[in-house]
Parts: structure tokens; C-alpha cells; sequence
């Protein structure tokens, strides 16, 4: 084997090592983000009016909104 392809072959396979890893990394932190998610609901579901859920829901989309609104203006400045 001549040592142009040994070094071709060495290549394809940490390139291909490369791409695992970036795969099981990307599962890794989509997993972390359910996991969190998952938190934050539990949480807002026991201290965010408790009794009345209509009334707890409505408040999370009012603030999930106003979060959003207000991280628009920093979202444009980081575009410039």
C-alpha cells in the first residue's frame, strides 16, 4: 500500500471518528435540554398558581412572550 492511500485511508477514518462524536455530543445536549424543560414544567406547575391551571398557563405565555419581545432588540443589535 503506498503511502498516499495510508494517509487517505488514516483520514476517512477520524474523519468518520469526528462525525460520532459530533452525533453522540449533539444527543447528549438535546437530551439536557428536554431535561430541563422538563424541570422548569414541574417547577411552574407546582408554584405557578397551583389551583387554577387555565390561570397558570395563560401567565407562562404572557411571560414567555414579554421574554421574547424584550431579547428581539438584543437579537438585532447582535446582527450589526
Amino acid at each position: 500500500m503506498s503511502e498516499q492511500q495510508n494517509e487517505l485511508q488514516q483520514k476517512t477514518l477520524l474523519n468518520n471518528l469526528i462525525n460520532k462524536r459530533t452525533t453522540f455530543n449533539s444527543i447528549i445536549i438535546v437530551v439536557a435540554i428536554i431535561m430541563l424543560w422538563r424541570g422548569v414544567w414541574g417547577l411552574l406547575d407546582l408554584y405557578l398558581f397551583p389551583g387554577v391551571p387555565t390561570l397558570s398557563y395563560l401567565v407562562s405565555i404572557a411571560i414567555s412572550l414579554l421574554v421574547l419581545y424584550l431579547n428581539d432588540f438584543h437579537l438585532d443589535n447582535l446582527k450589526r
